[in-house]
């Protein structure tokens, strides 16, 4: 830029009107007319005018010592301003000599102020001189602000930090009907992280430049350039938040893309959208903060503020994708997923209030809390919907086997999962009654807990509204699984079917995540309805086949010995009906090894007493011939047959001879 020439002011046309004046006043006291009161007043006009004329003498030489003063900063500042080497880079005597310029400056301008006005009124042409130097060192300072901060970043390696949450316990599916156990039936683990929010903070400059900095901002402070220097300040450090953002692989997007991306896709972005938002708050904002504070020291105002604005951009853009899962459609399959956001942000709210504390920070307090809130929404709309599902799950064909439905397991599964929530389900259920006076998230089809089961179980298990919402959904799944056994035309079949779902349901209630929500009374009722159903199945399958084993009908009429024929089709009838009924149940299913194996004993005992009692009563009866016709199996063939029932994969038995 092209050099500004300072003038001194115009002091020559002053010292010449003095000069004359005195030459006047000494005339006019050489008069011998002059009375005494005229002679005293020509002396102190003399002493006046001689005082005037060194005053103006001094001022000649002090403008002259400032002109000189001046060209000497001047020359220190402007030798910089064509020079491509960074002034901190050559050392800290360059440094020092570029601030101590730049404060001479200051002083330089402080002193011109009773020189800063002409005549007519225009700024001092010395003065312009110097502000017109200090900028160009401001501007100078800016650069070098942000080339410091620049070159001694800090890396950041979001990868070597680790909060634990639910999401890395849970195998999240995109399938109403695909949950299947955990095989380590775990239970759910919570972020047991004591730290202190101190012991997260790291270094994002290099602790040796903060004073550097520091004397760069108390520098460009006291030049008036506050707003140039925390502008400066921004703009690099906002670059680094979006490096941040960055490297914890966190994506911009708008609500309406996140809304069109498909769920399986969204999974993972949730996931890292839990663990950036830890880290980046807790570990890089407040690091960030840490930063400011250090940077512009005993500026309050301009610490609070710069921080705002550095981390505001990137804040909202974390909130904005929670924003957008919260208001998205309500599916089951989502919950647990919205369950973990809704929590990490619940649990960074404290941490948040820390950061923007001040006036500043009000919006991010608010936009937070709001997020939240539309989060909790979601939680208690996703739950309804879950209900929602479970008692509207319709099926238009039997289970195949007999064997523990999808629907049972999913709901047993996701119950349990639940659990490791329980205290923002209670939350956010209490919430919910306070603002309806009743648990308002219950629809109207859903089978609500009897008056005389509630008072029966109240003693021993949990009466939150968590426990009673799943204690409900149980209900609806009984109800649904009864609707479902009505598909089998078989009778036996139906029994077994619920059977096996209800000892289900009560070994996952048994489990120490359930019965606390539940209680015993609850087992006990189920233990009776599943024995039951066991019994109805014996009943329906074995009682018929076992009607053939009794001697009622056996005699020949109106004699007392047994009618061979009648025996003959006794055996023969029973052996058909028990290859049928082997043929059909080797196909059925109970994949719970003790009732499978508890269930065979008790069709065994029931069976092969009855068998042995009739074989042993009637075996002789018949000649050899028809005994090895009509007697294919003995008591251990039946034992060990009996022993192939519900794997699951259907049989037939041999037409072999009797062994």
């Amino acid at each position: 830029m092209a050099e500004c020439k300072p003038m001194m002011p115009n002091l020559e046309g002053e010292e010449n009107v003095i000069a004359a004046t005195h030459h006047i006043v000494r005339a006019l006291g050489t008069s011998k007319n002059l009375t005494p009161e005229m002679r005293k007043i020509l002396e102190d006009l003399d002493t006046q005018l001689s005082t005037m004329a060194l005053t103006a003498e001094n001022k000649e030489k002090e403008v002259s010592d400032f002109e000189k003063e001046f060209s000497s900063i001047k020359e220190k500042i402007m030798k910089w301003d064509s020079d491509e080497s960074m002034i901190w880079d050559c050392g800290v005597d360059a440094a020092t000599e570029y601030l101590q310029a730049i404060h001479q400056a200051q002083n330089l301008s402080e002193r011109l102020g009773a020189l800063s006005v002409n005549a007519d009124g225009q700024e001092n042409e010395l003065l312009q001189g110097v502000h017109s130097v200090l900028q160009i060192a401001m501007a100078r300072l800016e650069e070098e602000l942000t080339h410091i901060l620049a070159q001694n970043k800090q890396s950041f390696e979001p990868e070597h930090m680790s909060f634990r949450s639910h999401e890395e316990d849970i195998n999240y599916e995109d399938s109403f009907v695909s949950v299947e156990d955990d095989p380590n039936e775990e239970s759910l683990r919570r972020d047991s992280s004591s730290k202190n929010p101190e012991d997260y903070i790291i270094d994002l400059v290099d602790p040796v430049v903060i004073s550097d900095l520091n004397r760069i901002v108390n520098t460009m402070f006291s030049s008036g350039f506050d707003q140039e220097c925390c502008q400066a300040y921004i703009n690099i450090r906002k670059d680094a938040l979006d490096e941040c953002l960055y490297l914890l692989e966190v994506e911009k997007l708008s609500i309406e893309e996140v809304l069109r991306t498909e769920w399986s896709n969204l999974i993972v972005r949730i996931k890292k959208w839990n663990r950036a938002m830890k880290i980046f708050l807790r570990v890089y904002l407040a690091s960030e903060k840490q930063l400011c504070d250090q940077v512009f020291g005993e500026f309050e105002s301009a610490k609070q503020t710069c921080f705002v604005e550095i981390s505001k951009s990137p804040i909202f853009q974390l909130l904005t994708f929670g924003e957008a899962i919260a208001i998205g459609p309500r599916q089951p399959e989502k919950l647990f997923l919205i369950l973990d956001m809704y929590e990490v942000l619940s649990d960074l709210l404290p941490d948040v209030d820390v950061l923007f504390i001040e006036e500043a920070g009000s919006t991010v307090r608010f936009e937070c809390r709001e997020v939240l809130k539309r989060l909790g929404d979601s939680v208690r709309g996703t739950v309804s919907e879950f209900e929602n599902a479970v008692g509207s799950n319709v099926s238009t064909n039997p289970f195949a086997g007999g064997g523990i439905h999808h629907l049972t397991k999913y709901v047993m599964n996701y119950i349990k999962a639940l659990t490791g929530y329980s205290g923002t389900l209670n939350l956010l259920f209490l919430e919910a009654t306070d603002e309806d006076d009743t648990i308002s998230l219950m629809p109207n089809t859903l089978p609500a807990v009897s008056d005389e089961e509630y008072e029966n179980e109240s003693s021993n298990f949990s009466a939150s509204p968590m426990a009673y919402h799943l204690r409900s959904i149980t209900s609806l799944l009984e109800s649904n699984l009864d609707v479902k056994s009505k598909l089998y035309r078989d009778a036996a079949l139906q029994q077994f079917f619920l059977m096996n779902n209800i000892y289900y349901m009560v070994q996952k209630v048994k489990g120490p995540e359930l019965r606390p929500l539940f209680g015993n009374d609850w087992i006990k009722q189920r233990n009776g309805k599943f024995q039951q159903y066991a019994m109805n199945y014996e009943r329906a399958t074995w009682n018929s086949i076992l009607s053939l084993l009794k001697e009622e009908g056996m005699c020949t009429p109106g004699s007392h010995s047994v009618s061979k024929k009648v025996l003959k089709e006794r055996f023969k009838s029973f052996n058909l009906a028990f290859e049928e009924a082997y043929k059909s149940q080797t196909a059925w299913l109970i994949p719970d090894i003790q009732l499978r194996e508890d269930l065979r004993i008790s069709v065994s005992l029931k069976v092969i007493q009855a068998y042995r009692t009739f074989m042993g009563r009637h075996e002789g009866t018949l000649d050899s011939r028809s005994t090895e016709k009509y007697i294919k199996y003995n008591a251990e063939d039946l034992e060990n047959f009996i022993l192939d029932l519900f794997e699951g994969s259907p049989r037939s038995l041999p037409n072999s001879r009797r062994r």
